[in-house]
């Protein structure tokens, strides 16, 4: 009879802890102000903070943001098709998420 080990990792992204300004997030995806303003005007970056100069932004907001930054630029992919393309690959990442639990039942 064969027995399966199975061994769960618990760890911490730092990624996702750290908190950024938008000159900070700006800087770290290589995006112009105007540009970013206008992805969190369209819903795809969510900063806490009611104004620019106050808003700060995750680490998965960076992720996702450079992920804009590399459609945008390579793609040349609007502001409108960005949020959708975002949208999309959220939605599959849901679904393979789902489909992992699903097949280790």
């Amino acid at each position: 009879m064969n027995q399966t080990n199975t061994t769960y990792l618990q760890g911490q992204v730092v990624e996702e802890e750290i908190e950024l300004t938008l000159i900070e997030l700006c800087q770290a995806c290589d995006a112009p102000e105007e540009q970013i303003t206008i992805w969190v005007l369209e819903g795809m970056l969510e900063p806490y903070g009611p104004q620019p100069q106050e808003w700060r932004f995750s680490g998965a907001a960076l992720q996702r943001a450079r992920l804009a930054v590399r459609l945008t630029r390579d793609l040349e992919i609007n502001p409108a098709g960005v949020a959708l393309a975002l949208d999309l690959l959220d939605e599959i990442a849901a679904l393979k998420t789902q489909l992992k639990r699903r097949s280790a039942h």
